[in-house]
């Protein structure tokens, strides 16, 4: 017979689906609690059962060859109703069973069930982890906690990673704050720099430009993959278009990038380091210019990424650019991203190199 409406469905489906597990690929994880669980208790049959609204899917089985059925021949869906832990030594002699075609099939029937409740930490019975057999039988008590054991793990499973997806969902809302809260005090500061003149002017115009590439940095992690690794082609990509709305007329900002994953920490190094390269060619290399070039390029080679920051202006003159504060900011955050500033040498303009090793988030 098919089993009753659990008295509190509609919470109980809400609690199973706000795992997001249902129709999910086959994990290790899971696989091997149900190989385990067949071994120890000496069953042909095993599987992780979630009990959806009208079907029974399997995230992990042994013995089936199949990842769902209809409840209409679920023996879980009684199960979900009952105890923790439910053992029917012989299901044809079980009334709730006697009909069941699965059951009272002449070869390979299922005539032996034993099951564990997965249950959320608020008490809702999700679905089993169990046992079958094709005769009849009883479990040793060895085998009894076994399997209450496994459920248990399948079930910290599932809440870590409900945990992991929560915290990347915190992480993603509050690097959103984050930038929004960058971006309006951009937006002051520019306000602020509109009246300004000489050397106070130029300081905001530089705190500016510094608040939107931290802005930006939080836009790359906001969009980025649970890892919280930052894309190095995408974070030039957007930062050469915030350089480009920024610079004077005529110069043009071109960026060519190899798409290599790099801590977010890294990330926020190499724009600084960047930001700050453009902020001095804007200033020194195309002054009375009418058109000129900031290059960008990183390109992954033997395990490092070789970064390239250029411009076709004036150049640095013999003595470079070591003395300002600008410099000091870029050998820090070179530092920083896990390298050192190299200044290379051009008949034309100004240029420095940063090789580093990438890293990941922590």
């Amino acid at each position: 017979m098919k089993a009753a409406v659990h008295p509190r469905q509609a919470d109980r489906l809400a609690a199973l689906r706000r795992y997001d597990i249902l129709d999910t690929p086959r994990e290790a994880e899971f696989d091997d609690i149900v190989a385990l669980a067949s071994t120890i208790c000496d069953a042909p049959i095993s599987v992780v059962n979630l009990i959806d609204e009208h079907r029974q899917w399997f995230k992990a089985e042994v013995g089936l060859g199949v990842r769902e059925t209809p409840l209409e021949t679920s023996i879980c869906s009684h199960v979900i109703l009952e105890n923790d832990f439910v053992e029917i030594p012989d299901t044809l002699a079980d009334a709730r069973m006697a009909d069941n075609p699965l059951c009272l099939a002449p070869e390979d029937g299922l005539r032996f069930y034993a099951g564990a409740l997965l249950k959320t930490s608020d008490g809702m019975p999700i679905g089993t982890l169990c046992v079958l057999d094709t005769k009849p039988r009883n479990l040793t008590d060895l085998q009894r906690e076994t399997v209450r054991v496994l459920a248990r793990q399948v079930m910290k499973q599932l809440e870590l990673r409900l945990a992991l997806r929560q915290l990347d969902t915190l992480r993603r809302e509050t690097d959103h704050r984050v930038k929004n809260s960058l971006q309006m005090i951009a937006s002051l500061v520019s306000i602020g720099r509109s009246g300004g003149e000489g050397a106070a002017d130029a300081a905001l115009e530089r705190i500016e430009s510094r608040i939107r590439a931290a802005s930006l940095i939080h836009e790359q992690i906001q969009k980025s993959s649970t890892s919280g690794d930052v894309d190095i082609a995408r974070l030039l990509t957007d930062l050469g278009r915030l350089l480009q709305d920024m610079s004077p007329d005529g110069i043009a900002i071109e960026v060519k990038a190899d798409s290599v994953d790099i801590s977010p920490d890294q990330a926020t190094a190499i724009a600084t380091l960047i930001n700050e390269f453009a902020a001095n060619s804007f200033k020194h290399a195309f002054t009375g210019v009418s058109q000129g070039c900031i290059t960008l390029t990183a390109s992954s080679k033997d395990g490092a990424i070789e970064l390239e920051c250029s411009d076709d202006g004036r150049g640095w003159g013999e003595d470079g650019p070591k003395g300002g504060l600008g410099y000091q900011i870029m050998q820090a955050s070179a530092e920083k991203a896990g390298g050192k500033i190299e200044l290379i040498p051009l008949q034309t303009g100004s240029a420095l190199r940063l090789v580093f090793k990438p890293e990941q988030a922590a």
